[in-house]
């Protein structure tokens, strides 16, 4: 199984939102990580199909994105997911199902699977509407599960979610990529931390890093630094290094950052974390050559 984007590109008159990425998913949980504007949606939207590429082509075991048995193999639930407020949950899945060309019977079948599996079945036939955000995020993973599809594209799923919903929907999307593909866009980092096997970095348009959680926190391993300094330091500090952290206490100021050596006396050296990693590349103001 493998999905394959070659040279992948997409143009806005004079804004180059996907740059000639390239990218080959197998089996697993895919975590494509970046700020707002990086280009995420543009992405996954060229990758569903739903969105015609400057250039570049998509194919998944040799079937081309506009192909039908490609998007009979594609599952996709979109940052602003559609839904029919008066519509139960329940006549909604049999709604989408048909649209996907499932049987009346096996609609029914599959759309009870599927409730029951987001934990949706106990409030089957109640409007979408009295459904708070995490129980419409899940009703869309159901609707994208409906067809079984072995390519799963998740954009921004949990955005606005409180944490006990966005845990309990990691734990699901981790199930799933068992025996699929599933490609996660966030800027959230611990939706990615704790259930991507691969962590995709973007930046103005390009994949700048790839690989799992030790391999792409290797860039900054013995290059975080901790201290507690006067304000005058503190000046010092922020004007000079990527600063992850500040918290003000009572006589000092405590600073998380990132330098090649230590930055001052007192700095102590810790463990990196993806967060670390994430505001180094993404931290406004900071300029570093990469």
């Amino acid at each position: 199984m493998e999905l394959i984007i070659d040279r992948l590109t997409k143009q806005y008159e004079n804004k180059i939102a996907v740059d000639r990425i390239s990218l080959t998913l197998k089996e697993g949980v895919y975590g494509l990580l970046g700020p707002n504007g990086s280009g995420k949606t543009s992405l996954m939207r060229m990758i569903c199909g739903v969105l015609k590429p400057t250039s570049g082509e998509v194919k998944f075991n040799g079937i081309d994105v506009n192909e039908e048995e490609y998007r009979d193999s594609l599952g996709y639930l979109p940052q602003d997911f559609g839904y029919y407020p008066e519509f139960s949950a329940y006549d909604f899945l049999l709604y989408m199902a048909s649209l996907k060309g499932l049987t009346k019977h096996r609609a029914k079948d599959k759309a009870s699977e599927w409730l029951e599996l987001v934990g949706l079945l106990d409030v089957a036939k109640k409007k979408i509407k009295t459904f708070s955000g995490g129980m419409k995020q899940r009703l869309g993973i159901a609707q994208a599960m409906l067809n079984n599809p072995k390519i799963l594209i998740l954009d921004e799923p949990t955005a606005g979610l409180d944490p006990k919903e966005r845990i309990r929907f990691r734990n699901l999307i981790s199930r799933l990529g068992k025996d699929r593909i599933v490609l996660l866009s966030t800027h959230i980092v611990s939706d990615v931390e704790y259930i991507a096997s691969t962590i995709l970095i973007m930046k103005d348009g390009q994949i700048i890093h790839q690989g799992s959680l030790d391999e792409i926190i290797s860039v900054i391993e013995g290059k975080v630094y901790e201290c507690s300094v006067d304000s005058k330091m503190t000046d010092y500090l922020i004007a000079n290094y990527p600063i992850i952290n500040i918290r003000e206490e009572s006589d000092k100021t405590f600073l998380r950052l990132v330098a090649d050596k230590s930055p001052c006396e007192g700095a102590v050296a810790v463990p990196a974390v993806l967060e670390d990693l994430y505001l180094y590349y993404f931290n406004e103001g900071v300029n570093r050559d990469e």
